[in-house]
């Protein structure tokens, strides 16, 4: 983070790089009073330059220094000239980067907001490298690391439950949590340590039974914490949809109408597909990898077969959805329902699909007892498709269930809550013989890794690492 210099005033576009109905230019530092001077970019009666404050009394000048906002015209070079704008103004202290900060909304078109980041940074700024306006806030303490994390799982959200945990956990839902956690461990660690510094005064003395209460008490609620990491989230996880089913089910067509694409070789032979093909999708913004695997049979007829279901189960492993293929054409098996009761078992979500539709019933009676829980489809005619899509979605969302944290902050606290909850567990063992510094030790190596967590304790290449994903102008 050799690079970070407080004095440099910051500038960047803040919306995407697509034209719009707006545009908004950002900037932070100790220059952005000057450079809207300059462009003459102060709304009417909100002159926030240094020497008009001089000229105010006290009264005036607090109100002045808070935050403001108008309509004002900004005054470019040709072939621009004036342009209208609405200008955000917050004095230091105020504003997200604890720095002077002012954003101007501009009509949306790139060339106009490319030419006023530009006369910006004539007077001055220096455009921002990806995440610096955030890295600032963290650094002056306006979030911390976990909340600085969840404005890029606000960016980066793919699903209403993904935004949600995004959003929450800005709002301070592990912020908050953590922060009452460790200040309780320092208050524990102010006891331990004033009772080993002065044990010839009188000070009050925690007794090992309170210790140990305390300690546990730390502990369970290190525990509801780690609870928010679930192993399996990752930052570049997604969900893998698999399609199962006995031979020549129809599972190869249904995969290539999802994906529009001759994705998967499709044969009226039997066992055509020997080993998996993955297809990487888009879905209404969300992304899945779509999988075909070979025909499950009870009986395999060869060792080549064998090993084909070996690897269909395998896949099966890794599935967060498994479409349970079924041809409406043919009669019902036994293997069938066996295939259901097995994923059931293995605590698979899945979804039932009926393939080949359009062609006549083998069994009107049993497939309507069974609409109420499968998704009718021809890859012929692409009867049922954008229902299965949108039926895919849905159970996917309902798989997942609450998310409690982003993705980002549990891969990289989730090591640093476990050697916390070690330390605290350490600790407790000590309390059984009077070792009060071993106690007082452990502790500080709890609040060293919580610490790591909130972003207290952290090194330049933790912090390169986190916001070197956001994109310029965050």
């Amino acid at each position: 983070m050799t690079w970070l210099d407080w004095h440099d005033t910051i500038a960047a576009i803040a919306t995407a790089q697509a034209d719009a109905l707006r545009g908004i230019v950002r900037m932070s530092g100790p220059k952005v009073g000057a450079i809207l001077t300059a462009l003459d970019a102060h709304p009417a009666g909100s002159d926030l330059t240094q020497r008009a404050l001089a000229q105010h009394d006290a009264a005036q000048r607090r109100s002045a220094r808070r935050a403001r906002c108008g309509s004002t015209r900004l005054q470019l070079p040709p072939p621009w000239g004036p342009v209208p704008a609405i200008v955000y103004h917050w004095p230091e202290g105020a504003s997200y980067t604890r720095q002077e900060m002012a954003e101007l909304h501009l009509p949306g078109a790139l060339p106009l907001v490319a030419a006023v980041l530009q006369a910006v940074c004539r007077q001055g700024a220096r455009l921002a490298r990806p995440g610096e306006f955030t890295l600032r806030a963290f650094l002056a303490g306006r979030l911390d690391l976990t909340q600085a994390e969840a404005v890029l799982g606000t960016i980066q959200a793919e699903s209403p439950t993904e935004l949600k945990a995004a959003l929450r956990q800005l709002a301070g839902g592990l912020a908050q949590p953590l922060a009452q956690l460790r200040e309780e461990l320092l208050d524990l660690l102010a006891h331990l340590e004033a009772g080993l510094d002065f044990a010839d005064e009188e000070v009050p003395l925690l007794t090992p039974h309170a210790l140990q209460q305390a300690l546990e008490t730390a502990a369970g609620r290190l525990d509801r914490l780690a609870q928010q990491m679930p192993s399996r989230q990752r930052s570049d996880l997604v969900p893998q949809v698999v399609l199962v089913g006995r031979p020549n089910a129809g599972k190869s067509s249904l995969l290539n109408a999802l994906v529009g694409d001759e994705a998967a070789l499709v044969s009226p032979q039997a066992g055509t597909t020997r080993d998996a093909v993955t297809w990487r999708v888009r879905w209404a913004g969300r992304e899945l990898v779509l999988s075909d695997t070979a025909g499950l049979d009870a009986a395999p007829a060869d060792a080549l077969a064998h090993a084909a279901c070996q690897a269909t189960w395998q896949q099966v492993d890794q599935a967060d959805l498994v479409l349970l293929c079924r041809d409406r054409s043919q009669p019902a098996a036994a293997f069938d329902q066996q295939l259901a009761d097995e994923l059931a078992r293995a605590g698979k979500p899945c979804l039932v699909v009926w393939t080949k539709c359009d062609l006549p019933p083998a069994d009107p009676a049993f497939l309507q007892a069974s609409s109420d829980y499968a998704v009718c489809t021809s890859s012929r005619t692409g009867q049922g498709i954008p229902t299965l899509w949108q039926a895919i979605a849905d159970r996917l969302e309902a798989s997942a269930g609450e998310i409690a944290v982003v993705a980002s902050t549990a891969q990289r606290c989730r090591n640093s809550l476990a050697a916390a909850a070690a330390a605290l567990d350490r600790a407790r063992q000590a309390t059984q013989r009077p070792a009060e510094e071993l106690v007082a030790a452990e502790l500080r190596l709890a609040l060293d890794a919580l610490g790591e967590v909130a972003g207290s304790v952290y090194t330049e290449e933790i912090l390169d690492r986190i916001f070197q994903r956001f994109c310029i102008g965050k």
